[in-house]
């Protein structure tokens, strides 16, 4: 089978899809240059001054993202089919009469069965030009809109984005270099984009009616219902993504909002961070170390600096045959162990069938997991998580704190109210950052810190930090060469080594490991994770050959 390059694959595009040809015939018109069509765009586009590239998603939808000037900022043109005023009005038509004949059909257990049922209902209620459209339809005839072919292509996609899928917002969901999705009132909604930032785009809701809708219908989808006694909700989407919605003028003074945080099923690997410089090999191999002997871990750091993304990649480090546990709100974690129970709470029904954190926690104290992964500490459950640590579960959670010692006073303030000599129990606490560079985002581990001990004589915790990262040339510095508590005093021990300091040369051994995935490119997660279980079932001659070379 022939490879098709850009252009080949841009022509067929624009065969293909006479909405593109459409948009792309204005663009030129209005004295634009023709955009650049890629398949995968590149970081490196972020430095940019001017810039003008198309690249699809799922079909039928294409993306346009330009700035030049007299463009007025960055922009974000979602290109989907069209439809006129009497191809609208057909769209009407049917969707009524869908949903007259929907309680006819068996109800659907997931949505392939969804979509063959609307498929099927479709057809039940159109037909084709080609078909004799003259005939009396009698009383007892079920109604049908006359549709062409073309026709009925767009109407298809419409009833799944609108019965099936996410409606308004779907051209964007679907794009995966999206990070975050604003809207507030009907103003135009924004996009946090992976590689250009912050975004405009050209979707909104012509009015007021249209958005309510449309937050009434996403927050029943996640089982979550708004209304104005309960204006603020959060949740999952059915692909995991979180949403946030504040569902009120009273509330949100310019009208209903909501954040969407974008969720990938598949979580980056820690190879994939260490190619773009969010931790160094060296980073990685000791969060390895501390993560195969049991090591207690925090992840903390600013809202959205990455910190799910980082715990997500360093789960792969637990031995793959131990039991994990996950603790969530909404569920972010994805544990790669076969042996993972995914806990997930429940803040609706009545006050006596409502679980919390604390709750699952405590829980899953009873199952004798060997880790416990909370996904974010705010509350009352930090206190059971220390607890946790305490009967000798290994535990890992993500926090919002900067540093140590804003991390220790709002763990032991309220209302988590750990006391600080429990602080012993923690091991690592990891500090994240989410940085502007050169007009793109950067995420980096700005700290690892262990934590040594709880000093009665200080009333303190004393801690020491073994790697810190140089902003001036973007590096991560390992302090704690010849300095390390966890790694001489708790991991060493435990690989029996007769001079301590050889955990040092283990270490190094790792991050080569570690930079040889990087060089051979193993990215993929179902290889990563496939590499991490052969090495705990076989030791080092589970590994493939280019990582021992």
């Amino acid at each position: 089978m022939a490879v098709l390059d850009r252009q080949q694959l841009y022509q067929k595009a624009v065969a293909k899809f006479p909405h593109l040809k459409a948009y792309l015939t204005r663009w030129e018109q209005e004295g634009n240059d023709p955009p650049e069509f890629l398949v995968q765009l590149s970081s490196d586009m972020a430095k940019l001054e001017h810039f003008n590239v198309l690249y699809p998603t799922r079909d039928p939808v294409f993306i346009h993202c330009f700035l030049h000037p007299g463009s007025g900022g960055k922009r974000y043109v979602v290109l989907e089919p069209g439809m006129d005023d009497a191809l609208r009005a057909k769209f009407r038509a049917i969707t009524d009469l869908i949903l007259k004949k929907a309680p006819e059909e068996p109800a659907h257990e997931n949505q392939e069965q969804f979509v063959a049922i609307l498929e099927r209902l479709l057809e039940r209620v159109t037909v084709g030009k080609a078909e004799p459209t003259t005939r009396l339809f009698k009383e007892w005839e079920d109604p049908k809109v006359v549709i062409t072919p073309a026709e009925l292509e767009v109407l298809r996609y419409y009833l799944r984005r609108n019965i099936i899928e996410s409606g308004i917002l779907e051209g964007i969901l679907r794009d995966s270099y999206i990070e975050d999705v604003h809207s507030v009132g009907t103003a135009d909604i924004f996009i946090v984009h992976k590689v250009f930032n912050m975004m405009r785009t050209n979707v909104r809701f012509s009015d007021e009616v249209e958005l309510d809708s449309f937050l009434r219908s996403m927050s029943e989808r996640i089982g979550k219902p708004v209304s104005d006694s309960k204006p603020i909700v959060d949740g999952s989407l059915p692909d995991g993504s979180r949403i946030n919605i504040i569902y009120s003028d009273d509330v949100s003074q310019k009208g209903s909002s909501f954040t969407i945080r974008k969720f990938s099923p598949t979580p980056l690997t820690f190879s994939r961070l260490v190619s773009w410089g969010t931790f160094s090999p060296l980073v990685a191999a000791y969060l390895w170390l501390a993560l195969e002997f049991g090591m207690n871990c925090i992840v903390s750091g600013e809202t959205a600096s990455g910190k799910t993304t980082s715990l997500n990649s360093m789960l792969t480090f637990i031995n793959h045959s131990a039991k994990v546990y996950t603790a969530e709100d909404t569920p972010e974690v994805i544990a790669p162990q076969p042996v993972w129970q995914r806990l997930v709470t429940r803040d609706t029904g009545p006050q006596e069938s409502r679980v919390d954190l604390f709750d699952l926690i405590r829980a899953a104290l009873r199952s004798r997991p060997n880790y416990i992964i909370v996904g974010e500490t705010r509350g009352r459950e930090g206190a059971m998580m220390f607890q946790a640590m305490q009967t000798g579960h290994s535990v890992m959670s993500t926090f919002h704190a900067p540093s140590t010692t804003q991390m220790i006073q709002r763990f032991t303030g309220e209302p988590i109210n750990v006391p600080i000599r429990f602080f012993d129990n923690l091991n690592i606490a990891v500090f994240q950052k989410v940085i502007y560079d050169q007009g793109r985002l950067i995420r980096r581990v700005v700290s690892v810190d262990e934590i040594l001990r709880y000093s009665k004589q200080l009333d303190g915790v004393l801690v020491r930090s073994v790697f810190q990262w140089d902003p001036y040339t973007d590096t991560h510095y390992f302090r704690g060469m010849n300095n390390s508590y966890i790694l001489e005093e708790k991991i060493a021990p435990q690989l029996k080594f007769e001079d301590k300091r050889m955990i040092y040369t283990e270490l190094q051994k790792r991050a080569r490991f570690i930079q040889a995935m990087v060089d051979h490119h193993i990215f993929e997660y179902a290889e990563v994770n496939r590499i991490m279980a052969a090495y705990y079932a076989e030791g080092e001659k589970g590994l493939p050959p280019e990582i021992l070379s």
